[in-house]
């Protein structure tokens, strides 16, 4: 299950800075296109928070069943530094470049990646 796990958040994470990086374009191509200025469908906003949610559940398990300590912090410690520039874009709290999700997300790649190649000492279930 454990490398399951890094399987899915590095495969949720990397969605997410996909998503991430699509969505500017999209907004440029539909306002050309329909001229009411940056829009998007409801479900393409939610994508953040199923993707938050799937990365939670993916963190949550690799950073249990880890057998480097640190990487249970560096996984804890990117997921909330994800969720908090998640939420301050959907609440508008402060204004923060489009980019900063970038470091976070692909944080949470690569720290699933190594977790998974490194983790030889787990069970798997």
């Amino acid at each position: 299950m454990q490398s399951k796990s890094d399987i899915i958040g590095s495969g949720a994470s990397l969605l997410c800075l996909i998503h991430c990086i699509v969505t500017p374009f999209l907004f440029v191509a539909q306002a050309e296109m329909s001229g009411h200025g940056e829009t998007h469908p409801l479900w393409w906003g939610l994508l953040d928070v199923v993707f938050l949610v799937i990365s939670y559940f993916a963190v949550w398990w690799s950073g249990k069943n880890t057998t480097k300590s640190w990487i249970h912090y560096a996984l804890w410690i990117s997921w909330i530094v994800l969720a908090v520039i998640v939420m301050n874009e959907k609440l508008e709290v402060v204004h923060l470049p489009e980019s900063v999700i970038y470091l976070p997300a692909i944080s949470l790649i690569g720290l699933h990646l190594y977790n998974r190649k490194y983790c030889k000492h787990c069970v798997e279930e």
